[in-house]
């Protein structure tokens, strides 16, 4: 969730051109958001812990809460966000993944991530997904509900933080979960400490965790329990920290998760293997692994991927980004970063795939690809401004360091969303966090190309 910059420096020089592919122009049709501070109330039977989140993420443990400001961190310049912590509940914030299925009432099932953006700092947070409502008429999200994570039948192999509690429920410190689908009426969520995948009922109970195999070969990071220090990347463990499942497509007639890993695996010498990401696939009603794996080559200048759904059998959207936040015209040229971005966005995209063109090395097809830095609004339908030295009159961007939620709405539309790592980015304004934004757009096009 929260910045790893030495890593994406890497693969910034490894990265290839995309090809031939062809860029497409969309149109903001809605935009919808949930303010920053949005907080939730723990379940009764939580552990007073839990009441107060966010106890952890200095070095030493403050239970005084609304006491320390929230900034961006040094990289980004470090920009206060007008949030403070530790916080009285648990944020809803780190919108990490749509499920490509709706429920039976038509909202959206999405999920809030680890908490605070690394297992250390996020004992504390509890790990839940939402149904949600986004409203582009009037622009507001309804939060319809939020399910806890809990593990009563000890389905979890490793100990969990609340491992004495009655109630058992998941926090931060035992998983990452960025990507969520629902199919038959369960949870299928997508690790990135395992990489997992956790399968869950719809009221929040843990029914199976799966550790991720590739070539007959258990994948693991260094936040993986039983990787311990000293460990060498490359030999000891090969998934990048924050390198797990930012997306995990269930495939339409099949029912097979595609997870993507959101960074390059390493190899024996402990650096990224090539500017591609690894694409595992699980066979739910097995509930095994196929053994079949493939490729998805990332662009010059994208150091990750956000999310991954289809659209039919085979085409499906990707996010691609880099890890910059904030408009290009604010961009640093010297010392003083108070009032700039010393690393802006430059790559923020949607990527459409075909799962069925696959070349000789595994790599699936890219066919085209839309800029959400350069969203056409000929209508006026963004509700909130861009910090920018430059003229952004009918025209929308999307300027967010995570964009992790990507999914097909009609033949015509698409809805996408950031995780605003509350309290810890910016993006739209310097000096204050981001929100959880949604936006609407129409890209008829995009959405017809095979």
């Amino acid at each position: 969730m929260i910045r790893h910059l030495l890593a994406s420096a890497a693969l910034l020089a490894l990265a290839v051109p995309a090809g031939a592919e062809q860029v497409f122009t969309a149109t903001l049709a809605g935009h919808a958001y949930l303010p920053a501070f949005t907080l939730v109330a723990p379940p009764a039977d939580a552990p007073r812990d839990a009441w107060v989140s966010g106890k952890f993420t200095r070095p030493q443990r403050n239970e005084r809460p609304m006491s320390v400001m929230g900034d961006v961190g040094a990289a980004y310049g470090g920009h206060k966000t007008g949030i403070s912590l530790p916080f009285l509940g648990q944020p809803v914030q780190g919108m990490s993944g749509f499920a490509m299925n709706r429920a039976e009432d038509g909202s959206v099932f999405t999920l809030t991530d680890n908490g605070f953006g690394s297992k250390v700092n996020s004992p504390d947070a509890m790990l839940f997904f939402h149904r949600m409502k986004p409203d582009f008429e009037t622009g507001a999200v309804e939060r319809i509900e939020t399910v806890f994570l809990r593990d009563p039948d000890r389905k979890v192999p490793f100990r969990i933080a609340y491992e004495g509690t009655e109630s058992r429920y998941l926090t931060g410190a035992d998983f990452d979960p960025e990507s969520i689908q629902y199919l038959d009426g369960e949870i299928w969520i997508g690790d990135e400490f395992g990489p997992f995948i956790i399968r869950a009922t719809a009221d929040g109970r843990v029914l199976s965790v799966h550790q991720t195999m590739l070539d007959g070969k258990a994948l693991r990071g260094p936040d993986t329990p039983g990787v311990v220090v000293p460990a060498a990347a490359g030999k000891d463990f090969t998934v990048q920290r924050s390198g797990g499942y930012e997306g995990m497509a269930l495939q339409p007639g099949t029912n097979l998760l595609w997870g993507m890993l959101e960074k390059p695996l390493l190899g024996e010498d402990g650096k990224p293997e090539g500017a591609f990401l690894r694409i595992v696939t699980f066979d739910t009603g097995k509930a095994e692994w196929t053994g079949d794996s493939y490729r998805f080559q990332l662009a010059e200048g994208a150091a990750a991927i956000g999310d991954f759904n289809f659209i039919d059998e085979t085409r499906a959207l990707v996010i691609e980004r880099d890890n910059g936040e904030g408009d290009i015209s604010l961009e640093c040229t010297g010392e003083d970063k108070s009032a700039c971005y010393p690393l802006p966005a430059k790559v923020k995209s949607i990527v459409l795939v075909d799962t069925a063109g696959v070349d000789a090395d595994g790599f699936i097809r890219r066919i085209g690809t839309i800029d959400l830095l350069d969203i056409a609004d000929p209508d006026g339908k963004a509700r909130l401004t861009t910090q920018s030295n430059r003229d952004l009159s009918g025209t929308f961007t999307f300027p967010f360091f995570t964009i992790e939620d990507v999914m097909r709405v009609d033949d015509t539309h698409i809805m996408v969303a950031n995780d605003n790592n509350l309290p810890f980015s910016g993006g739209r304004e310097i000096g204050k966090a981001a929100n959880n934004e949604f936006i609407l757009l129409e890209v008829a096009d995009f959405l017809a190309v095979k």
